[in-house]
């Protein structure tokens, strides 16, 4: 007995050690791939939050190869551009960062063009992501591979730390509902890296022509899918803080409807509402930071305030249940896209037949099961 004791002291001693560990994001472990990119031609899709944390504070990727005597040729921006500062949806031109041209990745080109990269060796991901299949930053990921492939040039992602990756939940996404807010099979929280998605990407024959990439992930360290992560730069415009974050894969369903999820205040993603709804809590979008155009722009809205609210390891159903149930034109509830955003013509009919959330829950599990499996195949931690 005392010999058993002992050893789950010595296990919970060494578990505590280990999982206490700081986590090092792939683009901090520098003097890992430094050799990789020596005399290579680099270019390089990145944003705000492309930064290594040092004692010093954040540096920027791109800084820090520079400094090293690296050659950086080209810049890459996603949606929301490379200070992470435009709209959602806004287009945006291509500029510079050090006299280095920024390409933009969104709008009509969001494809690396092939005469982009004709001269260059490698091309670096390297985007803080959020776990959440309509985070456009996927399909951003998936067009850069694609052209790496038919060009035939290396492909390196710097992996970072998902803060929804501790579940797997949602519809599979139809084929047919494909499109660039969604492009794979997969559920809305699939409980990857943004690494461990490319080599799934790759591995699965996502690519057009059944195309292979050179793909390399540069790993984590300290690095579990248990692990709660907060990213210390917001990842877009309008996912203020951590909350915003654990409440985005469920409050999403409301963009494409006529319900308010908070753009135009500072508290985006953390509540909803409508001039329909009745309760205590009320606001009134206005064009701020991320939002020039907000949805009910001053319109005094009422709704739920979410900000205490303990999330689940689980999309939530009844603020998008609620929400149909207290508007009065139904008719016009849902926005044309939805479909889309949901990956599931499903959904919307199960909303508008009444069923129960567990009665929508239960209809994904075989899905879910299935992509399980896939999953775990390119799973790195």
């Amino acid at each position: 007995m005392f010999k058993n004791t002992l050893l789950f002291i010595l296990f919970f001693q060494f578990s505590n050690s280990v999982f206490s560990q700081e986590i090092i994001q792939g683009a901090e472990r520098v003097d890992y791939y430094f050799n990789k990119l020596n005399d290579k031609k680099i270019a390089i899709i990145a944003n705000n939050t492309s930064v290594i944390e040092t004692s010093k504070g954040n540096t920027h990727i791109i800084d820090t190869l520079i400094a090293r005597g690296l050659s950086v040729n080209k810049i890459f921006s996603p949606e929301h551009g490379f200070l992470g500062d435009k709209d959602d949806g806004e287009k945006f031109e291509d500029a510079f960062y050090r006299d280095i041209e920024i390409i933009s990745l969104y709008g009509g080109n969001r494809r690396l063009k092939d005469d982009d990269i004709e001269d260059i060796d490698i091309i670096i991901f390297d985007i803080q992501d959020v776990g959440v299949r309509f985070y456009t930053y996927l399909s951003t990921l998936h067009y850069a591979m694609e052209s790496a492939a038919r060009k035939n040039k290396k492909f390196i992602i710097m992996d970072r730390a998902n803060p929804n990756s501790f579940y797997i939940d949602g519809p599979i996404l139809d084929l047919n509902n494909s499109s660039f807010i969604g492009l794979h099979p997969v559920p809305i929280v699939y409980g990857m890296t943004i690494g461990e998605y490319g080599l799934m990407i790759n591995g699965e024959g996502w690519l057009e022509n059944n195309l292979k990439v050179d793909l390399e992930v540069i790993k984590l360290k300290n690095y579990n899918h248990e692990l709660k992560y907060e990213p210390p730069i917001r990842p877009s415009p309008n996912l203020p803080n951590i909350q915003s974050i654990y409440l985005y894969p469920s409050l999403a369903f409301l963009e494409k409807t006529e319900v308010s999820v908070g753009r135009g205040t500072t508290i985006q993603f953390q509540i909803y509402g409508h001039p329909d709804f009745k309760g205590d809590f009320s606001f009134t979008p206005q064009p701020n930071f991320g939002s020039q155009y907000p949805k009910l722009k001053g319109v005094l809205s009422y709704g739920e305030d979410l900000r205490n609210y303990e999330t689940s390891n689980m999309i939530e159903l009844k603020w998008l249940i609620n929400s149909f149930t207290q508007i009065n034109d139904k008719n016009n509830f849902f926005r044309s896209d939805f479909d889309k955003l949901s990956g599931t013509s499903n959904l919307k009919k199960q909303i508008i037949e009444g069923l129960s959330e567990s009665e929508i829950r239960d209809s994904w599990k075989e899905g879910l099961e299935k992509f399980k499996k896939i999953r775990k195949k390119y799973l790195l931690y």
